[in-house]
């Protein structure tokens, strides 16, 4: 099975997992200190960016008439909602920009240009996945309750068709974001049929707004050119959708990001869970822009170590975290985005086959692994 311990997966003392929460903490405690009107400036200055992009989008959208102008239009919305998706809306969502005080930039306040729910997405991301990353059974998150990504996961036949599920996913996903926020909350309310109506018709109330705001208001303020407006919208939503996916899988599911049981919780140090949280994740390697069009989730094991920190840090936090990996000899799993992106790709097309075809198992295939693999302990066939 995959990871029941942690600290003996990476080969550590009790000693050496606490002194490595110490100093994670201390990185934690130095930023939350050193925060300020550089950072304040940063995001205020990238939601006036975003905000100025989309309209100069729009604009072309509507006016221009040529084939060149509709991509670059279509182009730019893309860039826009990307960046209103990723290093704003959930690193803001996050918390992130909590410690400003600004009641627009703020996580109780902030609501997303997509069909998805904030606060929906609060409770399943920040807590159901961020808290108990990667454990199977309990992280939603893992595969997102369509796709098997570990030989942990019983195999189902239904797993068959997860090639063509995935492709699915990362054409609508956000609306798999916002179906899994409100499943999430179901979850949650435990059988309060009230509540669980209610964060239905908040979903449904969202979903309205945004198709009309997305493929009915917009496309009529274009006039006659309505229908290349429509098609606008319709295609900058999709490869913002099709961009999202990418990172977010990127940086769960490549080889390296290690899966766990639920043992793992039983008296989890804070050490430990820092430990998890960086044996879970994967980074990959981007230049600025690429990590701010990413919202900065290149830095995975950074933003899960410290979700509520803000994003514009993580380039000065990687450094650091990646020195105490080394210090303690714990992996830190990095690439290039394509490679990661196809080591993901390799994971979803196996595991769509039942276990009797696939010639390693849960404690030593190449997705996954367990502390048996590393003790060298024998590995029973199953």
């Amino acid at each position: 099975m995959a990871i029941t311990d942690t600290a003996a997966y990476a080969h550590l003392t009790d000693e050496d997992v606490a002194a490595l929460g110490y100093e994670l903490d201390a990185i934690r405690a130095e930023i939350e200190e050193s925060l300020g009107a550089r950072d304040a400036a940063y995001i205020r200055r990238t939601i006036g960016f975003q905000r100025a992009l989309e309209i100069a989008a729009r604009l072309i959208l509507a006016a221009t008439r040529s084939r060149a102008g509709w991509l670059t239009g279509v182009a730019a919305l893309a860039t826009a909602k990307s960046i209103e998706n990723m290093e704003i809306g959930h690193n803001v969502t996050h918390g992130q920009w909590d410690w400003m005080n600004d009641p627009e930039i703020h996580s109780n306040t902030w609501e997303w240009d997509m069909v998805a729910v904030s606060a929906q997405w609060r409770y399943s991301h920040n807590y159901r996945h961020h808290v108990f990353n990667n454990i199977v059974g309990v992280d939603d998150d893992l595969g997102f309750g369509v796709i098997r990504v570990t030989r942990d996961q019983p195999w189902k036949p239904e797993h068959l068709v997860q090639p063509l599920r995935n492709i699915l996913l990362a054409v609508i996903f956000e609306w798999g974001i916002a179906l899994h926020g409100v499943h999430s909350e179901r979850d949650r309310a435990e059988g309060d049929a009230a509540q669980i109506s209610r964060e239905r018709k908040t979903l449904s109330t969202k979903i309205f707004r945004q198709v009309l705001k997305d493929y009915v208001v917009l496309p009529a303020l274009g006039g006659r050119r309505w229908r290349r407006v429509l098609a606008g919208n319709a295609a900058a939503n999709l490869a913002r959708n099709l961009w999202a996916y990418v990172v977010i899988f990127c940086g769960h599911f490549p080889d390296g990001a290690e899966k766990f049981t639920e043992e793992v919780l039983q008296d989890e140090t804070r050490g430990e869970w820092y430990l998890r949280q960086i044996l879970g994740t994967a980074n990959f390697r981007a230049g600025r822009v690429l990590a701010f069009l990413s919202g900065n989730l290149c830095y995975q094991i950074e933003h899960h170590c410290f979700p509520d920190l803000p994003s514009n840090r993580y380039a000065q936090i990687a450094d650091r975290v990646r020195a105490i990996c080394d210090k303690y000899d714990v992996p830190y799993t990095t690439g290039s985005l394509p490679g990661q992106y196809l080591l993901t790709l390799r994971t979803i097309y196996k595991l769509a086959l039942p276990n009797r075809f696939l010639t390693a198992t849960s404690d030593d295939a190449p997705e996954t692994a367990s502390e048996k693999k590393i003790r060298r302990e024998p590995i029973p066939v199953r």
